[in-house]
Parts: C-alpha cells; structure tokens; sequence
C-alpha cells in the first residue's frame, strides 16, 4: 500500500484533502492535515486528487 505525507510546513490548513479522501487525511490539533491511514486500491486515485489539488503542493507519495 501506498501512504501519503502531508508537510506540516507547508501546510496552510485548507482543509481540501480532507473534502477529498477523509479516509486517509483528516485535520489535526494544530489545525493542519495529516495522513492518519495509508491508501487502499478503492481510495488510490482520491488520494492522488487530494495531491493534485493541494494548493500548496503538501502532499506527496511516501516512498
């Protein structure tokens, strides 16, 4: 499985990854986004759209 990373110092908190997959990002404590599961087959390509739409380019694909 693949799992996705958000950089906290990126981060401005938009909440847009969230409106895309909340089962894989989700909003934390210091109101940023975090990866809290990795992907799965069925939520692979929210995933990627999450990526695509991040307007500050936060997320990417953990190796």
């Amino acid at each position: 499985m693949k799992a996705a990373k958000v950089d906290q110092d990126l981060c401005i908190g938009c909440g847009l990854c969230c409106g895309i997959c909340d089962k894989v990002f989700r909003m934390n404590e210091q109101g940023t986004a975090e990866a809290y599961q990795p992907s799965t087959d069925e939520n692979q390509d929210a995933v990627q759209e999450a990526i695509d739409s991040c307007p500050v380019s936060a997320i990417v694909w953990e190796d």
